[in-house]
């Protein structure tokens, strides 16, 4: 045999060799303990709903038990850099979310991870629209009155949000921007911390996702007064959007989505991909999501990478007029 001919045989045994774990690992996915879904915030929110959602029905169709481990802090930087360095095993999974994931490349300079790079997208769930709720002791009842109320009561406003840089953080500056008035942003750890504040009354408003916020919408605790996304919520149909109520153009979604770390075979990729789009479309699963104001998706991975990269540039640029960086 020529000295060529070997080498290239030598090569290719090591090269099987080495693939045979990690083949043989994605053909016995999941055979062995428990597969986690990493959620970037405390429980209550979006996030934490749709993966407690999604977690219960796969423990059953996979037949291991499906958990989700809430990991808040540093605007859901220790969740996915927690991810990102998780071993590609399909057993650490993360529940991307639009401000860990689109938001943090536009105002940190520096991050432990790539945002793109260092995930491997499986599917997007579901995306949701923030709405504009109100402490009920304050005098409005739509955005029109809102805007009026606040530049009659000029530094008299304030606003929570789920943290410095959270989606409906920038949500209020963009509010703040397309209209001239004057609010104090509040930050909290996520919505369900912002949300005693605002019933009280010490903070003025806070724009969660529909998802977090019905459950007081419902009790009649804060006045929900305008939607955020581009169409009304099939959830709360009479009420209006805020490019309907004198802000046109006004566009403003969270999402979900399920991801993983970069490097998950493709076979355990595609198995998570067709069970969980099989969750979403069970009537009680669409259902359940949907009345929460959550509007379903179910998406390929490559058009939820795409997807993913279209909202890191258009947050980017968000983060950029406005100014909004926490480096």
């Amino acid at each position: 045999m020529k000295t060529s001919s070997i080498i290239r045989t030598l090569v290719w045994l090591c090269v099987t060799a080495l693939s045979l774990p990690i083949l043989a690992h994605a053909q016995a996915w999941p055979a062995r303990g428990t597969i986690k879904i990493v959620v970037p915030y405390p429980p209550g929110g979006a996030s934490d709903v749709t993966a407690r959602v999604i977690a219960a029905k796969l423990t059953d169709s996979l037949k291991q038990n499906v958990v989700v481990e809430n990991k808040p802090g540093a605007n859901g930087i220790l969740a996915l850099d927690a991810v990102a360095k998780a071993v590609p095993d399909g057993y650490t999974l993360l529940m991307g979310n639009l401000g860990p994931n689109a938001i943090n490349p536009g105002i940190y300079q520096k991050l432990p991870y790539d945002s793109v790079k260092d995930f491997t997208t499986i599917t997007l769930t579901s995306v949701v629209p923030m709405v504009v709720l109100v402490t009920n002791s304050l005098p409005v009842n739509n955005m029109q009155e809102l805007i009026a109320y606040a530049k009659a009561n000029p530094g008299k406003l304030n606003y929570a949000s789920a943290g410095n840089g959270a989606g409906n953080h920038l949500v209020g500056e963009m509010i703040k921007a397309q209209t001239g008035i004057q609010m104090t942003h509040v930050p909290f750890k996520g919505d369900a911390p912002g949300m005693p504040a605002v019933i009280s009354g010490e903070v003025s408003m806070m724009f969660p996702t529909i998802i977090a916020g019905m459950p007081n919408i419902k009790s009649g605790l804060m006045r929900p007064i305008a939607v955020t996304g581009a169409r009304r919520s099939s959830s709360l149909p009479d009420l209006p959007t805020v490019g309907e109520s004198g802000l046109p153009g006004f566009d403003a979604v969270s999402w979900g989505g399920l991801m993983g770390p970069a490097g998950l075979p493709p076979a355990i990729v595609n198995r998570l991909n067709q069970e969980v789009i099989a969750i979403l479309k069970m009537p009680e699963v669409a259902k359940q999501l949907s009345s929460l104001g959550a509007e379903i998706v179910g998406s390929t991975p490559a058009e939820f990478e795409k997807y993913l990269q279209d909202e890191i540039n258009k947050w980017g640029k968000v983060a950029r007029d406005n100014n909004i960086r926490l480096d």
